[in-house]
């Protein structure tokens, strides 16, 4: 429930910003009508805090009406993902320099699986200043439907006006499980939209599924040393953020497109608090996109110094991968963080994955255990990385790397 108190001052500044335009001036004094959903965007700038919202208890709520799995579709400039990251992995109908980010792909593959259980819809919420037949690439991946918010101020990014969008979204259609990527944008987006709609957010999730009908989401917990699983029962929607490169990718269905449901959201400027006066991109070793990467061959402790990660860095450039390490390894100074695969590092998916050294803390297995395939390298036979391994070979990695080194320049033409 909404109400405006007797301290309105009838300045205006309510109207213009309402997404639904559900807020009118009358008698000095603004009234709301039926058109409002409680998204908030009055409470924001109400300069006399005249406007207040009453949430219904969740003990209390009705969750019956609540329906459908919903991912939120990142866009990013074509510099910012940087080609291909697998196969079917990018967008075929990209336009203007900005594509959805790889893991939007992700989430929509696993949120497919839970639509099905569950005998609901999966849909893409996409905010955006201009729809390039984005909902070509989103049926392919699974989507039933897009919903479609086109306004300029959507080009660039902006915590108020973007959680304003889906908050709104949210208490209009009511789905049931909303999904991010645990990216920079989807870990401030998600809490925000969390925290207006009075619900909960599991972040940095690694598996996700359905258990009696309630959306069971799996986190490392205590420093990743334990998997913690995570319900809501008594708060809609269940919210969670995805790590990238957890997730697989389901085979593209291209021709199958989802349908588009446009949603005619006002969006006010005077909702931004915060206005980015200049950017400023640091430009990272070319050489390191773990993340994109379909070959990673991975050096730990047991590497010992940086005259030894060498054979690592040979051996990559004969299979065309990219040097990874473990978080050991990184900080004894022996590679820069950059490379570090982990739950603290990248989240890494590659075709394959070689690791030399590395006893395979739960930290590290986590963000590498979702690759194709895993050949592990270690003097210790009971080492936890042999667990995750296809292939494992125990023995001296200084004595391997090098064999194998020479083995595949034989095999050079």
């Amino acid at each position: 429930m909404i109400n405006v108190s007797p301290k309105c001052i009838g300045c205006n500044k309510c109207v213009p910003v309402c997404p639904f335009a559900a807020i009118q001036l009358i008698d000095k004094k603004a009234v709301i009508n039926e058109a409002c959903t409680l998204c908030g965007a009055c409470v924001q700038v109400c300069p006399v805090q005249a406007i207040e919202i009453s949430r219904e208890e969740t003990a209390t709520r009705d969750l019956g009406g609540y329906k459908g799995v919903w991912v939120f579709v990142e866009l990013v400039e074509d510099r910012a993902v940087g080609g291909a990251a697998k196969e079917g992995g990018q967008p075929a109908h990209a336009k203007q320099g900005r594509k959805i980010r790889p893991v939007t792909f992700e989430l929509l593959s696993i949120g497919r699986k839970l639509a099905d259980q569950l005998g609901e819809e999966l849909c893409a919420v996409l905010l955006t200043d201009k729809n390039y037949g984005y909902e070509k690439d989103l049926g392919a991946y699974g989507a039933d439907k897009v919903y479609l918010v086109e306004n300029p101020e959507l080009y660039e990014y902006n915590t108020d006006i973007f959680s304003t969008a889906i908050v709104a979204l949210t208490h209009k259609h009511k789905p049931s499980i909303m999904l991010y990527g645990a990216t920079i944008m989807g870990r401030d987006l998600a809490p925000r939209v969390a925290s207006s709609l009075y619900t909960g957010l599991t972040a940095d999730c690694t598996a996700l599924a359905i258990k009696d009908g309630q959306l069971l989401q799996s986190r490392p917990a205590f420093g990743g040393n334990i998997m913690a699983d995570i319900l809501s029962p008594r708060s809609r929607p269940q919210m969670s953020t995805v790590r990238p490169n957890v997730m697989k990718l389901s085979d593209p269905i291209y021709g199958k497109i989802a349908v588009t449901v446009r949603e005619d959201i006002k969006i006010d400027k005077g909702l931004r608090r915060v206005k980015v006066l200049e950017r400023k991109l640091e430009k990272a070793d070319a050489g390191v996109k773990l993340d994109e990467a379909r070959v990673i061959v991975s050096g730990g402790r047991g590497m010992k110094t940086k005259e030894r990660f060498k054979h690592l860095e040979e051996l990559c450039r004969l299979l065309g991968g990219v040097v990874g390490a473990s978080r050991g390894a990184v900080d004894m100074g022996l590679k820069d963080k950059t490379h570090q695969v982990g739950q603290s590092g990248t989240t890494v998916s590659p075709k394959l994955y070689l690791s030399f050294g590395i006893s395979g803390a739960v930290q590290h297995i986590v963000g590498m255990k979702a690759s194709d395939v895993i050949v592990a390298v270690n003097n210790d036979p009971d080492a936890p990385i042999f667990n995750v391994a296809k292939y494992g070979i125990v023995g001296d990695a200084h004595e391997i790397a090098p064999k194998l080194i020479e083995a595949l320049k034989k095999r050079k033409p």
